[in-house]
Protein backbone atom coordinates (compact mmCIF):
# COMPACT_ATOMS: atom_id res chain seq x y z
CA UNK A 1 0.00 0.00 0.00
CA UNK A 2 1.13 3.75 -0.66
CA UNK A 3 -0.15 6.48 1.47
CA UNK A 4 0.04 9.49 -1.20
CA UNK A 5 -0.77 13.38 -1.68
CA UNK A 6 -0.44 15.45 -4.25
CA UNK A 7 0.50 19.23 -3.32
CA UNK A 8 -1.10 20.70 -6.48
CA UNK A 9 0.23 24.47 -5.16
CA UNK A 10 3.61 23.32 -5.39
CA UNK A 11 3.36 20.01 -8.18
CA UNK A 12 5.05 17.78 -5.77
CA UNK A 13 3.82 13.97 -5.26
CA UNK A 14 4.55 12.81 -1.90
CA UNK A 15 4.52 9.10 -2.09
CA UNK A 16 4.73 6.75 1.49
CA UNK A 17 5.07 2.76 0.87
CA UNK A 18 3.54 1.32 4.12
CA UNK A 19 3.44 -2.45 2.69
CA UNK A 20 3.99 -4.70 -0.35
CA UNK A 21 3.05 -2.61 -3.14
CA UNK A 22 -0.02 -3.59 -5.19
CA UNK A 23 -1.07 -3.11 -8.63
CA UNK A 24 -4.17 -0.93 -7.38
CA UNK A 25 -1.56 1.59 -5.54
CA UNK A 26 -0.36 2.82 -8.80
CA UNK A 27 -3.56 3.29 -10.78
CA UNK A 28 -4.56 5.32 -7.73
CA UNK A 29 -1.72 6.97 -8.15
CA UNK A 30 -1.98 7.80 -12.04
CA UNK A 31 -5.93 8.97 -11.66
CA UNK A 32 -4.49 11.45 -8.99
CA UNK A 33 -1.59 13.07 -10.94
CA UNK A 34 -3.09 12.28 -14.52
CA UNK A 35 -5.70 15.56 -14.24
CA UNK A 36 -2.74 17.75 -12.72
CA UNK A 37 -0.54 16.44 -15.56
CA UNK A 38 -2.62 17.60 -17.88
CA UNK A 39 -3.33 20.82 -16.59
CA UNK A 40 -0.06 22.26 -15.84
CA UNK A 41 2.17 19.57 -17.92
CA UNK A 42 3.74 17.85 -15.62
CA UNK A 43 4.94 17.40 -11.76
CA UNK A 44 8.04 19.55 -10.45
CA UNK A 45 9.13 16.61 -8.68
CA UNK A 46 8.17 13.09 -6.33
CA UNK A 47 9.13 12.45 -3.25
CA UNK A 48 9.44 9.22 -2.13
CA UNK A 49 9.58 8.82 1.91
CA UNK A 50 10.68 5.28 2.53
CA UNK A 51 12.44 3.75 6.10
CA UNK A 52 13.38 0.22 4.62
CA UNK A 53 12.39 -1.17 1.19
CA UNK A 54 8.23 -2.78 1.66
CA UNK A 55 8.40 -4.70 -1.74
CA UNK A 56 6.05 -5.76 -3.90
CA UNK A 57 2.83 -7.58 -3.23
CA UNK A 58 2.88 -9.91 -6.84
CA UNK A 59 4.54 -9.95 -9.95
CA UNK A 60 1.12 -7.47 -11.50
CA UNK A 61 1.87 -5.16 -9.05
CA UNK A 62 5.72 -5.00 -10.12
CA UNK A 63 5.18 -4.46 -13.89
CA UNK A 64 2.02 -1.93 -12.55
CA UNK A 65 5.16 0.11 -10.83
CA UNK A 66 7.13 -0.35 -14.28
CA UNK A 67 4.16 1.19 -16.38
CA UNK A 68 3.38 3.74 -14.10
CA UNK A 69 7.05 4.95 -14.78
CA UNK A 70 7.15 4.61 -18.11
CA UNK A 71 4.18 6.02 -18.88
CA UNK A 72 4.45 9.37 -16.69
CA UNK A 73 8.52 9.78 -16.03
CA UNK A 74 8.65 12.41 -18.72
CA UNK A 75 6.37 14.46 -17.04
CA UNK A 76 8.59 14.90 -14.33
CA UNK A 77 11.49 17.12 -13.67
CA UNK A 78 12.68 15.52 -10.50
CA UNK A 79 12.77 12.43 -8.00
CA UNK A 80 13.52 12.80 -4.18
CA UNK A 81 13.79 9.24 -2.29
CA UNK A 82 14.09 9.87 1.18
CA UNK A 83 15.85 6.36 3.08
CA UNK A 84 18.41 5.27 4.82
CA UNK A 85 17.86 1.88 3.34
CA UNK A 86 20.77 0.78 1.37
CA UNK A 87 18.74 -1.60 -1.30
CA UNK A 88 16.74 1.43 -2.18
CA UNK A 89 19.54 3.44 -2.69
CA UNK A 90 20.51 0.68 -4.87
CA UNK A 91 17.26 0.81 -6.89
CA UNK A 92 17.07 4.45 -6.85
CA UNK A 93 20.85 4.66 -8.32
CA UNK A 94 19.65 1.61 -11.50
CA UNK A 95 16.40 4.26 -11.78
CA UNK A 96 18.35 7.30 -12.85
CA UNK A 97 19.90 5.56 -16.04
CA UNK A 98 15.48 4.83 -16.86
CA UNK A 99 13.97 7.88 -16.31
CA UNK A 100 14.61 11.27 -17.85
CA UNK A 101 14.17 13.03 -14.71
CA UNK A 102 16.59 13.77 -12.43
CA UNK A 103 16.68 11.53 -9.38
CA UNK A 104 18.69 12.09 -5.80
CA UNK A 105 19.15 10.30 -2.55
CA UNK A 106 18.20 11.96 0.82
CA UNK A 107 18.84 10.26 4.42
CA UNK A 108 15.29 9.54 6.34
CA UNK A 109 13.75 12.46 7.62
CA UNK A 110 15.03 14.82 5.78
CA UNK A 111 11.96 15.52 3.70
CA UNK A 112 12.08 19.27 4.16
CA UNK A 113 15.36 19.97 2.34
CA UNK A 114 14.13 16.85 -0.38
CA UNK A 115 11.21 19.67 -0.97
CA UNK A 116 13.41 22.22 -1.15
CA UNK A 117 15.64 20.63 -3.90
CA UNK A 118 12.27 20.16 -5.68
CA UNK A 119 11.99 23.67 -5.83
CA UNK A 120 14.80 25.44 -6.68
CA UNK A 121 15.15 25.85 -10.28
CA UNK A 122 11.55 24.18 -10.83
CA UNK A 123 10.16 26.01 -14.10
CA UNK A 124 6.83 24.27 -13.91
CA UNK A 125 3.94 27.18 -13.35
CA UNK A 126 2.24 26.51 -9.82
CA UNK A 127 -1.21 26.24 -9.28
CA UNK A 128 -3.31 28.88 -7.83
CA UNK A 129 -5.82 27.43 -5.44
Amino acid sequence: MIDYNLDAAHSILYMQPTSALAAEDFVKIAEAVDPHIEATGGLAGVIIEVPTFTGWESFGALVAHFRLIRDHHKYVSKVAVVTDSTLVKLIESLASHFVSAEVRQFPWGETEVATQWILAGSTLPLVVS
